[in-house]
């Protein structure tokens, strides 16, 4: 299949005009442009510009409101709880975790949890906001319910991403991101554009029988926690994500469970909702709450360096670091522009018709 190469910024300057075009302000379009923008640097391209309509679809359905009085509705000197009012997930997100960085910068620690929310792009870009202030930053959210716990036939939980990044000293930052899923659904997505077969354990079909059919989800089918089956440690998976959803969502007063908004805006929302919207959390942790900044990082320097020195098996160059990839992956695309598929370069074309911005 064919692709596109765009530069960063005139992505950037697309996105952001199709937010404004929806009604949000210039600084929260600017806002929800670097968030989602992000994921396309980094090189993961199923929550980057792929799913601008999928926002713009959730508009029209009167699921976003693009001027949201984002709110702190309860607090403590180290904790908040904020009301995103049903604005862009990208928007209620980077508010709550600068309202962690100010709380830890206070007190050592900061915690807030979010409801009233939407869709937030990548877990690790909100993390990430913690490592110029020389902390440790934590994000998750939790999603639409596509996957099965371990022994279910039934959707429960979403792909429930977590990103910790933590700051070093001369070497990149360590930064996780991962859904606790075995494969995120977007991933799921982009096998579809392609019309490839997804691996083994991603997927289960809607008798529960595992497939490779990456449209199994779109009849019935699930997808499967972090480690795919019981006998590959799937309970795992099922308790992180369970973890997510209880963190993101009965602390803040969010839906939890099969009760969270789906992110398509076809899918109706469920009836009798526990709660408000998609459900966030966020942390940040002053390093010299713990020890002294340069101390930590010193020997941040040293574990990063020791683990991407291990010897490598077989048919492998190296061993990384997590976050190794995404930051190589940004360079390059800072440098030589960002891919796009045919097919997202033709939707994002027929998205700034309707909505009279210029993609190219």
């Amino acid at each position: 299949m064919s692709t596109l190469l765009i530069t960063f910024e005139r992505l950037h300057q697309f996105a952001q005009e199709v937010f404004e075009a929806i009604g949000c302000a210039e600084a929260e379009a600017r806002t929800a442009a670097d968030a989602l923008l992000s994921a396309d640097l980094r090189g993961v391209d199923s929550h980057g510009v792929a799913r601008l309509s999928g926002y713009v679809r959730l508009w029209e359905n009167g699921r976003v409101n693009p001027r949201p009085n984002i709110r702190i509705v309860h607090e403590t000197p180290s904790t908040a709880v904020v009301d995103g009012d049903s604005g862009l997930g990208l928007v209620v997100a980077p508010f709550a975790m600068q309202i962690a960085i100010q709380k830890a910068a206070q007190v050592g620690t900061g915690w807030v949890s979010v409801c009233n929310s939407n869709h937030y792009g990548i877990a690790g870009y909100h993390a990430m906001q913690a490592l110029g202030h020389d902390m440790i930053g934590l994000s998750m959210t939790n999603a639409s319910p596509l996957v099965a716990p371990t022994f279910s036939m039934e959707r429960l939980l979403g792909t429930n991403p977590i990103a910790v990044a933590i700051p070093a000293g001369q070497e990149p930052p360590f930064v996780a991101d991962l859904a606790t899923t075995t494969a995120a659904n977007g991933k799921l997505e982009i096998l579809q554009r392609k019309g490839a077969s997804a691996p083994q354990g991603w997927i289960q079909d809607a008798q529960g029988h595992s497939t490779t059919d990456p449209t199994a989800t779109t009849r019935g089918g699930a997808l499967l926690p972090l480690g795919g089956d019981r006998e590959h440690g799937s309970h795992k998976g099922y308790a992180l994500g369970a973890v997510v959803d209880i963190f993101s969502a009965l602390l803040s007063g969010a839906n939890y469970g099969p009760w969270v908004p789906p992110f398509v805006a076809f899918l109706p929302v469920a009836p009798d909702l526990p709660g408000k919207g998609i459900g966030h959390f966020f942390g940040a942790m002053r390093i010299d709450a713990f020890r002294p900044s340069s101390e930590f990082k010193q020997h941040m320097d040293q574990w990063i360096r020791r683990f991407r020195s291990a010897r490598p098996v077989e048919g492998q160059e190296r061993v990384l670091i997590p976050g190794d990839p995404e930051r190589e992956t940004e360079a390059e695309r800072r440098l030589q522009g960002i891919p796009l598929e045919a097919s997202v370069a033709e939707d994002l074309e027929k998205l700034g018709g309707k909505l009279g911005v210029a993609f190219t």
